[in-house]
């Protein structure tokens, strides 16, 4: 998948932008507050339809104007598709492909598969479990239409459930007869979620160890480690067992809306024991590892977004990175910096076909 031309208007701070790009490295360079990362951001879209920054679609709409646009041409395996997404102050947003709408955001996430590597990935490491589902998740969806279909639905019954065992504890009343009405859909859907996941992560961590031995010289052993309540139990045998402990929680306590995944650096987690270095190396592992992955179960070759990284990693290893990257045939690379030269002389090494955008 290629973006062969862009253009935004009323996007963040950019009023009004158009881009022709290269089919190989494009960067994007200028002054820290310019819109670099607003460009990337609008890319990001395209993929999955919102913000990577999690800003809501109305915060993205420029001050005192009423809309933004992103208009993109696409050349895929077969054709040139025209992607437009925009956004009313007071109406819904809209995205369609060749101007026709989608009627599910979840129809047109995998139709253009993305990977970003910027400086917040350090959250996946040090925030909660839930950072770290929703990156699974969002993996598994540019994958499988299906999988997000299914999260979405259970994310629903999940809700009903507690908002039942609420109205109970509000009310001072219990019927476990209509609690157990939400029992067979949660343990469905879970359980497909469950699977999927599970089989993802198996292809999933070999692929990080591999690249990080590469990345890294291969001085320590990492580990990607799926964490689910369902490794052990069935979801029906879980709802079962915890029943008395959601009533008086007034949630639901268990389940695949708990999982996690681990990161380990010699059995231990990596948050612990690893140094900066170890740490950054072992998150552009992973995210290396997503675009193989990707790529390999869809056919499609994601395009790869690099925030920042010069301010991350030393000149050095972002060259490796980016040449990595190009040995792999991994497609079309965006890159944000703030030093022209700087990024002229690492890119201009790797492809002579990269475009150098001042913003």
């Amino acid at each position: 998948m290629i973006i062969k031309k862009l253009s935004l208007y009323n996007f963040k701070n950019h009023s009004e932008k158009k881009f022709e790009f290269s089919p190989q490295i494009n960067c994007f360079v200028g002054n820290n507050g310019v819109g670099k990362t607003n460009i990337l951001d609008a890319l990001h879209y395209l993929s999955v339809g919102k913000s990577f920054l999690g800003n809501t679609d109305l915060n993205n709409i420029r001050h005192d104007e009423d809309f933004f646009t992103i208009d993109a041409e696409i050349m895929n395996e077969e054709s040139e598709d025209i992607i437009k997404i925009s956004q009313p102050k007071e109406a819904k947003k809209i995205i369609k492909k060749n101007d026709k709408s989608y009627d599910r955001l979840a129809d047109h996430i995998g139709y253009l598969p993305s990977v970003m590597i910027s400086p917040y990935d350090s959250n996946l490491i040090s925030d909660s479990g839930e950072s770290r589902r929703k990156f699974l998740d969002a993996m598994i969806s540019q994958t499988d239409s299906e999988y997000l279909f299914d999260l979405i639905q259970y994310q629903k019954v999940v809700q009903q459930r507690n908002a039942l065992l609420k109205y109970f504890a509000k009310n001072r009343v219990w019927e476990k007869d209509s609690l157990e009405i939400y029992d067979d859909p949660i343990t469905k859907l879970g359980t497909k979620i469950f699977i999927k996941r599970r089989d993802f992560v198996e292809k999933l961590n070999p692929i990080v160890q591999s690249f990080y031995r590469i990345i890294s010289g291969g001085m320590e052993n990492v580990s990607v480690i799926y964490e689910s309540h369902l490794l052990e139990n069935s979801f029906e045998s879980l709802l079962k067992v915890s029943i008395e402990r959601d009533r008086m929680l007034t949630y639901t306590s268990k389940g695949i809306h708990k999982d996690d995944l681990l990161f380990e650096m010699n059995s231990v987690l990596i948050k612990k024991v690893g140094s900066q270095g170890q740490q950054k190396s072992f998150l552009i592992s992973l995210k290396l590892a997503q675009m193989s992955l990707v790529k390999e179960l869809t056919r499609k070759t994601p395009i790869l977004l690099l925030d920042d990284i010069f301010d991350k990693l030393d000149d050095n290893r972002v060259s490796q990175l980016i040449e990595l990257v190009n040995q792999e045939n991994f497609g079309q690379i965006f890159i944000t910096d703030t030093h022209r030269e700087r990024t002229e002389s690492v890119v201009k090494k790797i492809n002579e076909e990269s475009i150098i955008f001042d913003i």
